[in-house]
């Protein structure tokens, strides 16, 4: 299963939510979505422009998970959110 190392990759960079939507032109909300929830779905076109802003390939912010590591990983987003 893929998972989008944004989050990660943009805390390398010192990069926030907004100045990575500035820099990507993704809207902010979608970049927000993607740093709670790295299993959402994303056209090659967004994450291309995510990928150009951070500098880095395409490969660097994808990274292929274990099913089972997703399931847990998305149970505990699922968790967060509704805790919120």
């Amino acid at each position: 299963m893929l998972r989008l190392r944004v989050r990660e990759v943009a805390q390398e960079k010192n990069m926030s939510i907004h100045r990575l939507s500035i820099k990507s032109e993704i809207s902010y909300h979608v970049i927000r979505e993607i740093f709670i929830n790295p299993y959402r779905r994303l056209s090659t076109y967004i994450i291309d422009k995510i990928a150009e802003a951070l500098e880095v390939p395409v490969t660097d912010i994808i990274e292929d998970v274990p099913k089972w590591r997703a399931e847990e990983e998305r149970k505990r987003i699922k968790g967060r959110l509704e805790g919120s």
